[in-house]
């Protein structure tokens, strides 16, 4: 089986493990986000400067997601990582990113393979687009993700104080490996 066939059913079953972990769990307070959220200003290329580990990142560096609005209504996903080091094979996965009705674009819905959507929703973000914080309402995912592949100490300790705040468990936080892009 192909690698990029492999992460995609990888990515597809922890969807749904997450949206069925989301719908049987009520025991968190509701998770707040941002009010609204430009998507022609979130286009574009983003770094994972820290994240809760998820499997189909096992062994990721460099690990970066590009958006782009796509014409039909939804946001074109591009994940991309490099495998075991800095100069790993790299692997892609690309997907669609749907906005939730009445969200004003703070909460969407990110469909890797179908039929399966996890939670993607945006919990804070720099008025000039230079950072956010994403997680899903079960705590379970978690990303701080920069504009550059190194975010300010006091900017990504503010962030983690919010996700704890806000019910995540920010001790099993993972920095990635940007390495490659400095």
């Amino acid at each position: 089986m192909k690698k990029k066939t492999k992460l995609l059913l990888t990515a597809g079953a922890l969807l749904v493990a997450t949206a069925l972990v989301s719908s049987c769990s009520s025991s968190h307070a509701p998770l707040a986000t941002v009010p609204r959220v430009d998507l022609d200003r979130y286009e574009g290329r983003w770094y994972e400067i820290a994240a809760l580990p998820q499997r189909y990142e096992k062994g990721c560096h460099c690990v970066y997601a590009e958006y782009r609005q796509n014409p039909e209504g939804y946001v074109d996903v591009y994940n991309f990582c490099r495998k075991g080091g800095p100069e790993g094979e790299g692997e892609a996965a690309t997907g669609k990113a749907f906005p939730v009705e009445g969200s004003n674009n703070s909460k969407l819905k990110v469909q890797f393979f179908w039929p399966f959507k996890g939670d993607y929703w945006i919990l804070e973000l720099d008025s000039d687009y230079q950072y956010v914080l994403v997680g899903s309402p079960d705590r379970e995912s978690l990303w701080i993700l920069s504009r550059t592949p190194q975010l300010d100490e006091e900017v990504y300790d503010r962030l983690v104080q919010l996700a704890r705040q806000k019910g995540f468990p920010v001790e099993d936080l993972r920095l990635m490996d940007q390495s490659c892009y400095l």
